[in-house]
């Protein structure tokens, strides 16, 4: 009767597999190439076992680096020890491994939250216009306001609070009678562009000759 071999190959007892998703093989084939004497030739070598390797792993060819980044691992699978003619620089071994460093939280003190930054930067370039053009800007922020309000309050909102929010913002700079806002619905988001003269000539007289235009001009017939 023939004595049974014992001897298993056990996992536990070969090498350390340094990248599992490659398998034995591949790491066996690296250790090859490092041995390959004439460098024409490993390279030549190591070039075969990247196109091997991206075969292994297809779904790598969904990342924009793939080819870098195989290499990379047949660098890494040799222990950085393969002298070969790649197109890609071995990486640096400290590198691998090493935690990325934590990103630090904004510390931005935003006035008024459920606004946001974005808002506040609009009223800021806004506060740099002048005249027609900084009006427009007033009622485009007014009416984007307004649209933030009513996805927290499903009612309607008053004009008068939009308007003491961005008065707020910009320290008093930019501001509106709120008669006016409200008789022409400058916050409504289904208001129509339109252009009244009268309305400019008499905000023109009342505020010492200075020019204030509604957003836009009317269409023409």
């Amino acid at each position: 009767m023939k004595e049974q071999n014992t001897n298993f190959d056990y996992n536990t007892s070969r090498d350390y597999l340094i990248q599992k998703e490659y398998g034995r093989n591949i790491q066996k084939l690296v250790n090859h190439v490092k041995n390959i004497e004439d460098r024409e030739e490993r390279t030549a070598n190591a070039y075969t076992l990247v196109e091997l390797m991206k075969q292994i792993n297809p779904t790598m060819k969904e990342s924009p680096e793939y080819n870098q980044k195989v290499w990379d691992d047949l660098y890494i699978i040799s222990r950085f020890d393969l002298d070969v003619d790649g197109p890609y620089k071995m990486p640096e071994k400290d590198a691998i491994g090493k935690r990325p460093k934590p990103l630090g939280y904004n510390n931005y003190n935003i006035k008024i939250k459920h606004y946001g930054r974005n808002i506040e930067i609009l009223i800021g370039q806004a506060m740099e216009m002048e005249g027609e053009e900084q009006e427009a800007a007033f009622i485009y922020i007014g009416k984007l306001m307004k649209s933030f309000q009513l996805i927290w309050n499903k009612d309607t909102v008053d004009d008068a609070l939009i308007l003491k929010n961005i008065e707020e913002l910009s320290g008093g700079k930019l501001s509106m009678p709120i008669e006016r806002i409200r008789e022409e619905g400058l916050f409504d988001s289904n208001r129509k562009p339109s252009y009244n003269s009268n309305n400019s000539n008499n905000n023109k007289q009342n505020s010492g000759g200075r020019k204030n235009y509604s957003s836009n001009k009317r269409r023409k017939s």
